[in-house]
């Protein structure tokens, strides 16, 4: 009666237990999905190997539930929680829904300019257009070449690193000394002891 059910009375058949697990996949896996084995141990029965989709785009640190594959229960069984940790990409990390990666390039291609193939984590390359007088730490993007989510994708953000020879010897010595002559008029500190007083 509603006496019993405002003060504590007889409660219903309860749900089994939720359980957790914890599985680590490439960061490529994470962007286009995977299906994976899980080996679960109920309490109280011997371990089951369940088979899931873990879905694409996925972050690290993301849940997946998997309904009815808990603990046992008199008003039927818990849920499956699968934590997925996702490994670093030597190459590619993520954003959002955009993928960013560093882009080394010479000195002379940030300023000469240059048309150059890079990879991508759907396997094939695209070009970009590198232009004259490209500054370090420039974003170049590649438009729907990040996560895929349903109709939607993210972009591709490539960072400029422009690599400083550790040494320069011969012809490629001389080059720069001559370009150094050619250009000493330019100082691009001009500015920063002005700058500096404000």
């Amino acid at each position: 009666d509603i006496f019993s059910s405002l003060f504590g009375g007889r409660r219903g058949p309860r749900k089994g237990q939720d359980i957790q697990t914890e599985i680590s996949i490439s960061f490529r896996d994470s962007i286009f999905g995977k299906e994976v084995d899980l080996r679960v141990a109920n309490q109280g029965s011997s371990p089951s190997t369940i088979t899931t989709r873990i879905p694409a785009g996925i972050s690290d640190g993301g849940k997946v539930r998997i309904k009815g594959r808990g603990g046992p229960g008199e008003a039927g069984p818990g849920d499956l929680y699968v934590i997925v940790n996702v490994i670093p990409h030597p190459i590619f990390s993520r954003k959002g829904e955009n993928i960013l990666m560093n882009l080394p390039v010479t000195f002379t291609e940030a300023a000469l300019g240059a048309d150059i193939a890079i990879p991508t984590l759907q396997g094939d390359e695209v070009k970009v257009r590198i232009a004259p007088g490209t500054p370090n730490g420039r974003t170049l993007r590649v438009k729907g070449r990040g996560v895929k989510k349903g109709a939607n994708a993210g972009d591709l953000l490539i960072t400029i690193d422009v690599q400083v020879p550790q040494r320069v010897d011969g012809a490629a010595k001389k080059a720069l000394e001559d370009f150094a002559k050619a250009t000493k008029n330019e100082n691009p500190r001009i500015e920063l002891s002005e700058k500096a007083r404000v």
